[in-house]
């Protein structure tokens, strides 16, 4: 799920879609608008679960997409070679999350241990334990 936002009112640390792909806005300029233009914007960006950099170019009054991120809490049931699977401390429904990349977290995750996992169009990406 995503919402419509003015290119204009993006900020950096913030979320956008490029190329579907939800992304971490790191890098934010805009252009004064010329003799016949108007101001553009542009917007680097990493993206939340692969990790590429992309970037974009729009006009200022241009609508770019920004995806609703859902935070959540879980606990870890179970450790699986390719996946993690996470029980919702609220729903009790089971969600299954790729393992992460970064070693600190990998290291900790291990049955019963609470984890925030953030839901971002349809995927789940475990952020940090608790």
């Amino acid at each position: 799920m995503s919402k419509p936002v003015d290119v204009g009112s993006l900020r950096v640390g913030g979320y956008v879609i490029i190329d579907n792909e939800p992304c971490r806005i790191v890098e934010l300029t805009k252009s004064k608008p010329g003799k016949h233009g108007a101001a553009k914007a542009r917007i680097v960006a990493i993206g939340v679960f692969d990790g590429v950099k992309r970037s974009i170019v729009k006009p200022v009054d241009a609508s770019a997409e920004v995806p609703i991120i859902e935070k959540r809490s879980g606990q870890v049931f179970a450790v699986m070679p390719s996946s993690i699977q996470i029980m919702d401390l609220e729903t009790y429904e089971y969600v299954d999350a790729p393992i992460p990349e970064e070693e600190e977290l990998k290291s900790k995750l291990a049955p019963g241990v609470e984890v925030e996992y953030w839901r971002i169009l349809d995927r789940v990406k475990i952020v940090r334990t608790k």
